[in-house]
């Protein structure tokens, strides 16, 4: 390794990862899954050089085991069990399960393929580290840094002197995080600061060592690995009821707890198929993260009412590529009507004089089959066979104008 050791703690792990992974090893421990890394920008090369310190970086990061300090804090989080916090004590991430190459347009290829358990706990720390040794190999980083500290002050003065009100807020910046240095800064000053905004608070982060360092809430239920794999990686399912068999086995490990449903899986109109009385009623809350915000806040609040629910006592929770103005905007548009709260990732994690990565791991098959994702945006989808993608795309819009 050229570099510093980048990720230095098992918790630095987006909160959601132990979420699911409870919910993994208690329902679908014998599930396997493949997850294949790209990257969306098209002019970024990774360079040998670059490839080889990720191939360091992952190696140090394998070699990391949890300390009974860190699984103490892991079992008073009120939905986590001790029966997963004692596997999490025999848990170590295996070098093994990694693909790492160049042969790919950008100069990088990941693939990671085992168990569900382990290859879903690699995704975040994964991007990460390539972040970071993207940044640190590939410019002046501490003219990177002058920039993010410049631009982190003038969004807490912005905060300060009400420019932006966002009610409650968190930092979701891990996985594309300019450096761990940079991302602990920005939750760091973002927090010390709350007793001075206007008419905002940062009240958490998904990114569990810092919520533990700086005694934040760690933030963070449910991916789309989590509809993905419990709807689509069981053959006998039909695809378009994903949600519902997600929903069932999420109740089923939390009950009322723990309840912040992702909506946009296989897109939000199936979602709602699903999201009837009992789950929207048992879920506190639901989170957008594709399409147009503002349509779908509307949406979700006529939804909560045809089903004789207030919204008012239900969180919308907005997570897709937001700015504080955005979601500014968004919270003026909604506060009076529903609960809004806001995840705001590389916007606060990598904001600086140089464009971010879009980068992005994505599970790609489980139990040996094609899975996938067709959210409200089109061309988000990652999934290595068109095929798949058409059939789930089809058994998604026949259930939509067939099912009543």
């Amino acid at each position: 390794m050229t570099l510093p050791q980048i990720i230095n703690s098992l918790l630095e792990n987006d909160m959601y990862k132990f979420s699911m992974g409870q919910c993994i090893y208690h329902q679908f421990s014998a599930y396997k899954t493949t997850w294949t890394f790209k990257c969306r920008n098209t002019d970024v090369l990774f360079t040998t050089e670059m490839v080889e310190e990720i191939k360091a970086q992952i190696r140090a990061y394998c070699d990391l085991r949890f300390t009974e300090e860190e699984l103490n804090y892991l079992e008073n989080v009120k939905w986590i069990k001790g029966s997963y916090v004692d596997f999490l004590r025999l848990w170590q991430p295996r070098y093994e399960d990694f693909e790492i190459g160049r042969d790919a347009a950008c100069g990088l290829t990941i693939e990671t393929k085992g168990s569900w358990l382990n290859t879903s706990m690699y995704e975040i720390p994964t991007l990460a580290i390539v972040n970071e040794v993207f940044f640190r190999m590939n410019y002046d980083y501490n003219r990177l840094y002058a920039s993010f500290r410049e631009r982190l002050e003038d969004k807490i003065q912005k905060l300060v002197d009400g420019t932006y009100c966002l009610g409650n807020f968190s930092e979701f910046g891990l996985r594309r995080r300019l450096s761990a240095e940079t991302q602990e800064l920005a939750v760091q000053e973002l927090v010390a600061h709350n007793k001075d905004y206007q008419d905002s608070a940062c009240i958490g982060t998904s990114n569990v060592y810092l919520a533990k360092k700086w005694n934040v809430t760690p933030v963070g239920t449910m991916a789309h690995e989590w509809i993905m794999c419990t709807g689509q990686g069981n053959h006998k399912h039909n695809p378009a009821y994903s949600n519902w068999y997600a929903l069932d086995a999420w109740v089923k490990e939390y009950g009322v707890l723990n309840g912040i449903a992702l909506t946009d899986t296989i897109t939000t109109d199936c979602f709602l198929k699903d999201f009837q009385l009992t789950y929207s009623t048992l879920f506190s809350g639901v989170r957008h993260d594709s399409g147009d915000p503002f349509a779908w806040g509307e949406k979700l609040i006529a939804h909560y009412e045809a089903l004789g629910i207030d919204p008012k006592r239900k969180t919308l929770l907005f997570s897709d590529s937001l700015d504080f103005a955005r979601a500014d905007k968004l919270r003026k548009t909604f506060k009076d009507r529903v609960t809004v709260a806001f995840g705001i990732g590389t916007y606060i994690s990598n904001d600086t004089c140089e464009e971010p990565l879009n980068i992005v791991m994505k599970t790609t098959a489980c139990n040996g089959m094609d899975v996938a994702k067709i959210s409200d945006t089109p061309g988000k989808e990652m999934c290595k066979n068109e095929e798949y993608v058409d059939y789930l795309t089809r058994c998604i819009k026949w259930r939509l104008e067939h099912d009543r």
